[in-house]
């Protein structure tokens, strides 16, 4: 009996374990059928065969097909906020490495997004956050600027709080995954070309706030003698 006793909990903590790595292969099965086809196109059904079990033992981890990708959010959003934190505060090459090596993995997904997004905001109006697509879209914009401040306001410190403002808003548009996407996509840049384009435009915007060496004043040129005009008379 003592015995049984010891074993109960031991088959009770592999048992957990067990759940944790279910729920953990579906949520990476979800993740992988949304970056393949879309949330709209995405199922239980094709979530499940994925990862393996049936579409029962996917309701019983998250209830229903929002409840799935709700967590897939939470998920996706944590791993992006500890990538975007290891960029170098203040370094723009640095930084732009790794906002492009996150747009390399995401940006895909984020562009197929925003088109659902905008059309739940145009008939539902801008205050309704039921979509997934709308909070998947609206938690991105948070972490972007978010990460725009952390990361450049250091090169900002010299400016009024007007212009300050003003650049932010100006790299949180300059950084957008619409940036990524011309220049990777549209326009069909390596990715090396289109870091280098990013870092250039990012320089550009803040050099008119750094500090600039005075400028010495340019010397007049030594004026000419005037020839000496003997009197003739």
């Amino acid at each position: 009996m003592a015995g049984a006793e010891r074993r109960r909990p031991y088959k009770q903590v592999a048992r957990a374990q067990a759940q944790e790595r279910t729920r953990e292969t579906l949520l990476q099965a979800a993740t992988e059928e949304i970056e393949k086809d879309g949330w709209k196109q995405a199922s239980l059904e094709s979530v499940a065969e994925r990862a393996g079990v049936t579409k029962q033992t996917a309701l019983r981890h998250f209830g229903s097909k929002e409840g799935l990708f709700d967590a897939v959010l939470r998920r996706t959003s944590s791993i992006v906020v500890k990538e975007r934190a290891e960029a170098p505060i203040g370094d723009i090459p640095g930084a732009v490495a790794n906002l492009m090596r996150h747009y390399e993995r995401y940006g895909d997904v984020v562009t197929r997004l925003l088109p659902y997004r905008d059309a739940v905001v145009r008939v539902l109006g801008p205050n309704h956050r039921g979509s997934l697509a709308r909070r998947a879209v609206d938690r991105g914009h948070e972490v972007h600027e978010e990460w725009v401040l952390s990361t450049f306001e250091p090169l900002l410190e010299r400016v009024d709080e007007q212009t300050r403002q003003r650049r932010l808003a100006q790299l949180v548009a300059v950084c957008d995954v619409y940036m990524w996407k011309i220049l990777r996509r549209d326009l069909n840049l390596s990715l090396t070309s289109a870091e280098a384009a990013l870092v250039e435009l990012i320089e550009r915007l803040v050099e008119p706030d750094a500090p600039r060496p005075k400028r010495k004043s340019r010397s007049k040129p030594p004026s000419r003698a005037q020839p000496s005009v003997k009197d003739t008379r």
